[in-house]
């Protein structure tokens, strides 16, 4: 997907080849909700996660509980 907004014809065309029906009052909130998450995922690939350790080193319900939470 290009830096430019998915137009709501282009959200139409890609839900058709994926397989999926679209009725033509649901293509403008297809492209604003694809459009939503091209920018939280853009955000994401920002982020610099090279101290946080892999997922398998994570351990649930045993961290320390802070009470300011």
């Amino acid at each position: 997907m290009s830096s430019t907004e998915l137009t709501p014809p282009e959200a139409a065309r890609w839900a058709h080849r994926a397989g999926l029906v679209l009725s033509v009052d649901r293509h403008a909130a297809v492209a604003a909700t694809a459009d939503h998450i091209h920018s939280v995922v853009a955000v994401l690939r920002e982020l610099d996660f090279g101290d946080t350790p892999p997922a398998p080193a994570y351990r649930a319900a045993q961290e320390a509980h802070d009470a300011a939470v």
